[in-house]
Formats: C-alpha cells, sequence, structure tokens
C-alpha cells in the first residue's frame, strides 16, 4: 500500500473543493487537450465517450470532485477504484502511462485557477494523484496476475477469428470469436466484457468495449453487437465490414460486473435492449453450471422484430428447470402474440417483479440504456432492495451513477 497522505495535502484538497465544483469540467477538457497532444497516449482512449455530450469530461471532473470530497474517507471509493481497475486492464493502461496523466492534469489546474493554483495546493494535488495511482497500479498489478495465471489468459492484444456470424434480430448481430493461435482462451466470469481495437480502412483506430454474451468455455467468446447509425462507427464497422474468417484483437476479459464465483441467492437478471449480452452469459452459465440457484431472465424490447436470441433463451430455459423466462414488448407488433412471443406489454415494472420474483432476497443484475438504469436503480432502491443487492453495467462513463 502506499504511504498515508500528509495532513496537509488533505487539507488543502479539500480546501479546493469549491473551485473543484464551480471549474471542474474546465480542468477536465483543458487536461484532455493537454494529454491528447501525445498521439501514442490518446490511441489508448474510447473517443466516442470524448466527443458530443463531452460526457467523459464531466463524468472525470465528478470522479476528481468526489475524490476530493473523499479525501480523508477513501474506503468510500472502493467500488470506484475497482472499476478502474478492471477499465484499464481492459484499454491495456500500463504503470508507464500515468505519468503523462498526472503532467496533464495539474498542468491543466494551473492553466484554469491561475495564482489560485499555488504550488502548496499543486504539490498536494500532486501527492494525491499519485497515492491514487500507486493504489490502482497495485490493483492492476493483482487482475493481470489473476489473468496470466489462469489458463488461456494472455496480457495486451491478442488476435482471434470470426468463426460465425449470426443476425440475431433487425438490428443485433452476433460473432463468434476463436483464438488464431488455436490455443485456449481464459473462462471468463459471466458477465464481464472483452475490449477491441479495431481497424476500419482509411479511419483512426478505435477501441470499444462489448459484454461477452456467451457462458465460460475456455474455448470461444460470442459477442452481440447492436448496430447504432450515430457515434463514430464501431458497430457499424462490425455489422458492414466484419465478415467470416476476419481477425480481430482484443484484450483479456475484464469488469467488475460478474455473476459471483459461488452464488447464494436467487438472481433476476433485468435487461433492456441489447443489454441482453450480459446477462445471456450469466443465464448460461446458471442453467450449466449452477442449477441449484433459482434465476430469473426478464427482459424488455420493442417487439419481435427487435428481440434478440428469443429462441435460444426458451431453449436454454426449456433445459434448466431453475431458469425462468419473462419478455416484455413495449411496442408489439401486429404479428406478436402475447402469450406466445411475449408475457407481457408495456414496461417491467418493481410491483410486476415483486409478484413473480423473490425480489427481497435476490441479487438483482441490470444492463440496459441511460434511462432503464437511472429508473430501476432508483425504484429498486425506493421498493427497500439493498445497494449491495443491485448489480448494473454501464458502457461510457458512468457519471451521474458513479457520483451517485
Amino acid at each position: 500500500m502506499p504511504q498515508p497522505l500528509s495532513p496537509a495535502a488533505i487539507a488543502l484538497v479539500k480546501a479546493s473543493i469549491p473551485a473543484l465544483a464551480e471549474h471542474g469540467t474546465a480542468i477536465t477538457t483543458a487536461m484532455y487537450a493537454r494529454l491528447f497532444q501525445d498521439d501514442h497516449i490518446r490511441a489508448l482512449f474510447n473517443h466516442a465517450n470524448q466527443g458530443g455530450n463531452g460526457a467523459q469530461v464531466h463524468a472525470l471532473a465528478a470522479a476528481i470532485l468526489g475524490y476530493a470530497s473523499n479525501i480523508d474517507n477513501l474506503g468510500a471509493l472502493a467500488p470506484v477504484v475497482e472499476r478502474i481497475a478492471y477499465k484499464h486492464v481492459g484499454y491495456h493502461i500500463l504503470p508507464e502511462h500515468y505519468p503523462y496523466v498526472a503532467t496533464a492534469l495539474l498542468g491543466a489546474i494551473k492553466e484554469i485557477l491561475g495564482d489560485a493554483a499555488t504550488d502548496e495546493l499543486l504539490a498536494a494535488w500532486g501527492e494525491a494523484f499519485w497515492f491514487l495511482a500507486d493504489v490502482l497500479k497495485a490493483r492492476e498489478l493483482v487482475l493481470r496476475d489473476e489473468i496470466m495465471t489462469a489458463q488461456g489468459g494472455w496480457t495486451g492484444w491478442r488476435r482471434f477469428v470470426v468463426a460465425e456470424r449470426i443476425r440475431e434480430s433487425s438490428h443485433i448481430t452476433s460473432f463468434v470469436l476463436r483464438p488464431e493461435d488455436g490455443r485456449p482462451v481464459l473462462r471468463h466470469k459471466a458477465g464481464q466484457y472483452l475490449t477491441f481495437r479495431l481497424k476500419p480502412s482509411g479511419r483512426p483506430e478505435l477501441k470499444r468495449n462489448y459484454s461477452i454474451s456467451c457462458g465460460p468455455n475456455g474455448g470461444h467468446y460470442r459477442i452481440s453487437v447492436k448496430r447504432e447509425e450515430s457515434g463514430q462507427g464501431g458497430s457499424r464497422f462490425l455489422h458492414d465490414q466484419v465478415q467470416i474468417g476476419d481477425v480481430l484483437e482484443t484484450t483479456p476479459p475484464s469488469g467488475d460486473f460478474h455473476l459471483p464465483d459461488a452464488p447464494t441467492r436467487p438472481v433476476i437478471l433485468l435487461s433492456g435492449g441489447v443489454g441482453l449480452t450480459p446477462m445471456v452469459s450469466m443465464a448460461e452459465r446458471i442453467a450449466h453450471d449452477l442449477d441449484e440457484i433459482p434465476a430469473y431472465f426478464v427482459h424488455g424490447t420493442l417487439n419481435g422484430e427487435t428481440h434478440a436470441m428469443a429462441s435460444h433463451m426458451r431453449a436454454l430455459a426449456g433445459r434448466a428447470g431453475n431458469l425462468r423466462v419473462a419478455t416484455f414488448y413495449s411496442e408489439p407488433a401486429e404479428t406478436d402474440v402475447l402469450g406466445t412471443s411475449h408475457e407481457g406489454e408495456g414496461f417491467v415494472s418493481v410491483d410486476w417483479l415483486t409478484r413473480h420474483t423473490p425480489l427481497a432476497e435476490a441479487d438483482v443484475f441490470l444492463c440496459g440504456p441511460r434511462p432503464f438504469l437511472h429508473f430501476y436503480v432508483r425504484e429498486l432502491t425506493l421498493a427497500g432492495v439493498p445497494s449491495n443487492c443491485i448489480h448494473y453495467e454501464f458502457f461510457g462513463p458512468a457519471d451521474e451513477l458513479v457520483a451517485a
């Protein structure tokens, strides 16, 4: 563990909270501008999160403010540290990259705060940065060691061949990936994701996270990707250009959102849209390896056209006596038949979950769009589900959720 922060540094960091609250996004905007002047550092990032509404800028500003606010109560930040450490492993961020971030952050604080950024304040923030950096580096070292010592583990980027393309719905396609070297692959924890380095022809390299949508098996991975018309084109590249036989590069499975190794409570898997992908992975593991755990796969989508992996999940539930499946269509088509294609219409309510699942004693896993997560995290909390029983996956900057 790193040396504790000095009382002087803690006092100065806490004294800077009002300035961070007022100027936080300006500081993080300036920090990224400085950081991305170096091409090899710029290449580490997923730039889909940098533009548009500036979500990553706001997320980092909230994280810095949260760190300052809890500088004397760092235990409160443990879940955020864990998530960041997994992200760094996924993006292959190494100890030698941290000095670039330190230089950019301290330079941005000086640039935005001007004369208020005294030498003493900058020294205090330097001490605070390196304390957190050392905590992260230590955790990342443990995660990498666990991966490398496990069968099929690897570090850095590994080449996988697209063995199958499967059209799952009107807008979701699955890609089955097998290692080019023919060796085993790490058995992921059900719910984790892969981080890809995509190389569209004639365009800048892209970094993207996609959940693994199959259960752990040691031989292959499957990702199931929704084609998005907006954004910088990672999903369009996969849908429009990647064919059977092509090669994709990925780092090892990562992420702190996953089933525990030995669940002790019933499991509710609640998803919206393409958020079903990690839930299918969890459902497969439950069906194959955890037949004593009651599990409920509850999914919401527009209609039968957008309903991905419907027959797969029904077949899985048919084989596994402990897994129940229920699907809700918010805009059913004329060809959809209530009771056959789907079990409910409209949106899944917490009242429905209370009546049809052991909600009060279960672990609830959530994955879906931002409004979906905001709604269900809030409603489940109001219904009395303990916070330690509500688990969610959120791709992109989890600003409001992490801050809450």
